[in-house]
């Protein structure tokens, strides 16, 4: 977890946000590598351009388009596995995350994001919709870098709250509009307003 997410229709502030990327310098060099930001809603899936907001070089705090996912690339110079998510527990430390820990960090707005049960053989089953029992949109906890001129994120995850851990071990980190705001804020102390993270969660099943 976590590797899909969902912009639903209903969500016009997402929506806006959409139509505002693709308007960007950003989104006209994604489409000129073939990979132009997203146009409607639907689900989400790794290596997708979508609407994260970040804080610019000048202090503003705006939407951007960015591609879900780092490129790894290993000993051999190929192109390896696509890393989607973080641990919010050892990202800090990590040499891959910690520069982003500390300096580039961003949210990404959701409607709500996707998770299977699984069997005894971890085989996938039931596919439920999960979000925080406050309402509005979701805001997903990432850190982003720059990889050939262009942004990338990953989505920081977490233990499981007790509510959810039947269904999986780990869960997006969450947070209301207010610690959204703080989280890509500067200034702000990562490892606390991380503390401040939304657990309470609804469910449905979906698909």
């Amino acid at each position: 977890m976590c590797g899909r997410y969902v912009i639903a229709p209903p969500d016009e502030e997402i929506l806006r946000m959409i139509r505002e990327i693709n308007r960007t310098k950003l989104a006209e060099m994604f489409r000129e590598i073939n990979q132009p930001p997203i146009t409607g809603a639907g689900e989400i899936l790794p290596s997708s351009v979508v609407p994260v907001i970040a804080t610019s070089r000048t202090g503003e705090q705006k939407v951007f388009p960015m591609k879900w996912g780092f490129r790894q690339t290993g000993a051999d110079g190929k192109r390896g596995k696509l890393l989607i998510n973080a641990r919010a527990e050892t990202a800090s430390e990590k040499p891959t995350f910690r520069e982003a820990w500390q300096k580039h960090r961003c949210v990404i707005p959701a409607s709500w994001y996707c998770e299977w049960e699984h069997d005894e053989k971890n085989r996938p089953g039931q596919k439920y919709a999960i979000r925080p029992t406050e309402e509005g949109p979701v805001w997903l906890a990432g850190l982003y870098r720059t990889e050939d001129r262009l942004p990338a994120f990953v989505i920081l995850t977490r233990p499981a709250d007790d509510s959810l851990a039947w269904m999986h071990d780990r869960m997006p980190v969450m947070f209301t509009e207010e610690h959204a705001k703080q989280w890509i804020c500067p200034e702000a102390n990562p490892d606390a307003v991380i503390r401040e993270c939304l657990t309470r969660t609804r469910w449905e099943h979906a698909g």
